[in-house]
């Protein structure tokens, strides 16, 4: 079984999101399909078929999440220092090319969100910047090309 990394606060939505999923959107579903059940044939009865489909997604969702739960590999970023990039770090770093700055902290697949600055221990950027330290150049392949990016921040928050 292999351990998917995640910070605390990612293992945290997860926890939330299943709770929500348990206690929330399994009991409405369940209601939904019971209400349909009460409009008579269920051969043409969308409402029931609807309900139907919303609850196998929901059920999907819920041992999705709890499989990531169960190999969850949890790190406090917190209790991580030094001064070589690793998984839960905060980076910034300057395009080489157009002096834009950009700051990323480095988490667990689902946890991944660019637009607030979280990427993937997987994407292209994490990858490249893994086990240097600040004031190395990197070169990340992008969909538009090589970029080259310097290192100018590392921290553990």
């Amino acid at each position: 079984m292999e351990k998917v990394p995640m910070t605390v606060e990612g293992y945290k939505a997860l926890d939330d999101e299943l709770k929500r999923l348990k206690t929330v959107e399994r009991p409405a579903v369940i209601g939904a399909i019971a209400e349909a059940r009460l409009h008579g044939d269920l051969s043409e009865n969308a409402e029931y078929h609807a309900a139907k489909d919303r609850q196998g997604w929901i059920e999907g969702q819920i041992a999705e999440i709890e499989d990531k739960m169960a190999r969850a590999q949890v790190i406090d970023v917190s209790k991580l220092s030094g001064n070589q990039i690793k998984f839960g770090a905060t980076v910034s770093v300057v395009d080489e090319d157009t002096e834009e700055s950009a700051r990323y902290q480095i988490v667990g697949e689902h946890e991944a969100d660019v637009k607030s600055g979280r990427v993937s221990i997987t994407s292209p950027i994490a990858r490249a910047i893994i086990g240097k330290e600040t004031g190395d150049v990197v070169e990340v392949i992008t969909p538009n090309g090589a970029k080259a990016y310097e290192i100018t921040k590392v921290e553990w928050v």
